[in-house]
């Protein structure tokens, strides 16, 4: 099954995926953390109004998560082509949670930052209950799908720390999409992960190059804090990021960045100058 949220004038609906159409569903939630606290099942609330996909403005499956967690380093070959040793403890850090946007929103070209903004292609977890000192082999049940993020990320300003935060939460950073996959049967760590730059391929990877797993992350967070239904867990992105590259191959104005993950689709979004905006 595959959860949506799309825009219908001043509503929000989520809804469910078929072939090239969506279903809403019947709910008041317009967002995936209050409707998974709720404990339903999406799947037999499928019976409201259908739309074409073609036709949809998709928004990002979970539009407010209660937090946003990431794993840096997680693929071998990518700690590898930063000459950095492979981690024996998870890399955690947290994004703003201001800087989730949908499929085909444009991300910003920070003006004060133009020559550092990096993609990342990345698979992301969604939690769906209420969990804390999660069991790895547990770890499936408070699983309540996946999805794609690109975790947008600006060097300088990422190197400029060491908690990461502040290169990793600008505004519109955090890109998701186009939907989640729920499915008992759905196999995360043997995925096939490609990201594009104006259609040519920079990340070829598959899941199974994880240093730790989808439930080795819920269950190392866990251990530490409850996990709320709606965060959202990126787990690291493989080998193949703009800075590696020799020359690097930044992103700038203009470029389209798209990253497909077997199993669940295809996220793209273009990058775009920020706007002249100020708190006046």
């Amino acid at each position: 099954m595959f959860i949506a949220r799309h825009r219908v004038g001043n509503s929000v609906r989520i809804a469910s995926v078929v072939d090239e159409e969506l279903t809403d569903l019947e709910t008041e939630h317009e967002d995936l953390p209050g409707l998974l606290a709720a404990g339903v099942n999406l799947e037999a609330l499928a019976t409201g109004e259908r739309t074409p996909l073609s036709e949809a403005q998709l928004l990002a499956p979970v539009g407010a998560p209660p937090a946003i967690l990431a794993v840096g380093l997680n693929y071998r070959a990518h700690a590898e082509e930063g000459g950095r040793e492979v981690p024996t403890t998870p890399v955690i850090f947290t994004k703003h949670h201001n800087c989730v946007v949908g499929p085909g929103a444009g991300v910003h070209i920070p003006s004060i930052a133009s020559e550092k903004v990096d993609y990342e292609g990345e698979l992301a977890i969604v939690i769906g209950k209420r969990c804390r000192h999660v069991p790895r082999d547990r770890a499936a049940d408070v699983i309540a799908g996946y999805t794609i993020m690109n975790d947008v990320s600006v060097r300088d300003w990422q190197r400029a720390s060491p908690t990461m935060l502040m290169g990793k939460s600008w505004d519109t950073h955090g890109p998701m999409g186009p939907w989640m996959v729920m499915d008992d049967a759905f196999d995360p760590h043997h995925l096939q992960l490609t990201t594009r730059v104006n259609g040519e391929i920079r990340q070829d990877s598959n899941t199974d190059d994880l240093i730790f797993d989808c439930f080795d992350i819920v269950h190392h967070l866990s251990s530490a804090f409850t996990l709320d239904p709606g965060t959202v867990i990126a787990t690291g992105t493989p080998a193949g990021v703009g800075l590696y590259w020799d020359p690097p191959k930044m992103l700038k104005v203009g470029d389209e960045v798209s990253i497909t993950i077997e199993g669940i689709g295809t996220l793209t979004n273009p990058f775009i100058e920020e706007p002249d905006t100020q708190l006046l």
